[in-house]
């Protein structure tokens, strides 16, 4: 998917911010959403330049970077779940005291070594960092991977799939086209993440559908759109109401 290539090639300061530029726009990189440069837009009756208009767009539909990057899958972050929450509650002010007692866990010296863990695990990841970007200069037999959509699940060994892999499995899959209908349903992890990843594209970013709607566009996909659709949701593609009257794409 062309979003999640940009969010994973983004730069440090880029993902911080959650946008990237472009010549003529500035992207969204937790939606994909675009907002074109020249252009003021009206929040309220208040006008904003483009950049500004993307700020506050991510604060509207994401809260912030850090809440959406918080809600990614354990093994996209490296978070265990204790890490995870120990962060949220850091990112809203707590004082280790109060973070202590939220927690229910140890006393205050107790926090002040989690946070010495987690300052560990920042200075290990910028030296981790630092090597796997001067390691592209001499590794000329690393392969390109397809790159994760944000919101995978089970991130497992279903999602090692290099780009020349996927090519051969989109034309086995779809012999007459990614647009036109599945030969048939993949058997294998792997190709599945594939073709539904393919799939997803025939929906649009922040589009709400009815299950009817949903149902129509999986249907001209395969027959057993049922199937598609419960897949599409398992790995991460697609979100819904509860009670499934409305479906759109995961971002």
């Amino acid at each position: 998917m062309q979003d999640a290539e940009m969010f994973w090639s983004a730069s440090h300061d880029e993902l911080k911010q959650g946008y990237i530029e472009e010549e003529n726009q500035f992207i969204c990189l937790l939606c994909g959403n675009t907002v074109q440069k020249g252009i003021v837009y009206p929040i309220d009756g208040t006008l904003y330049e483009a950049e500004r208009y993307m700020r506050i767009h991510i604060e509207n539909a994401h809260q912030s970077v850090f809440e959406y990057l918080i809600d990614l899958d354990k093994k996209l972050t490296g978070l265990t779940d204790h890490q995870n929450r120990l962060l949220r509650l850091f990112y809203q002010g707590k004082n280790d005291a109060e973070v202590q007692e939220e927690m229910g866990i140890g006393s205050s010296s107790t926090i002040r070594n989690h946070r010495f863990v987690l300052k560990e695990k920042e200075r290990q990841a910028k030296l981790f960092l630092a090597m796997m970007e001067l390691l592209k200069d001499k590794d000329k037999h690393a392969p390109a991977f397809v790159p994760l959509h944000q919101k995978a699940r089970m991130v497992d060994d279903r999602y090692n799939v290099t780009q020349d892999e996927k090519e051969v499995i989109l034309k086995k899959f779809f012999p007459q086209g990614s647009q036109a209908a599945l030969s048939t349903f993949p058997p294998k992890e792997k190709q599945r993440f594939i073709v539904l990843q393919e799939i997803s594209n025939r929906f649009k970013n922040d589009q709400k559908y009815s299950e009817k709607e949903i149902n129509q566009i999986l249907e001209a996909a395969y027959h057993d759109y049922v199937l598609l659709r419960r897949y599409l949701i398992e790995y991460g593609f697609l979100d819904r109401k509860p009670d499934g009257s409305q479906y759109w794409l995961k971002k």
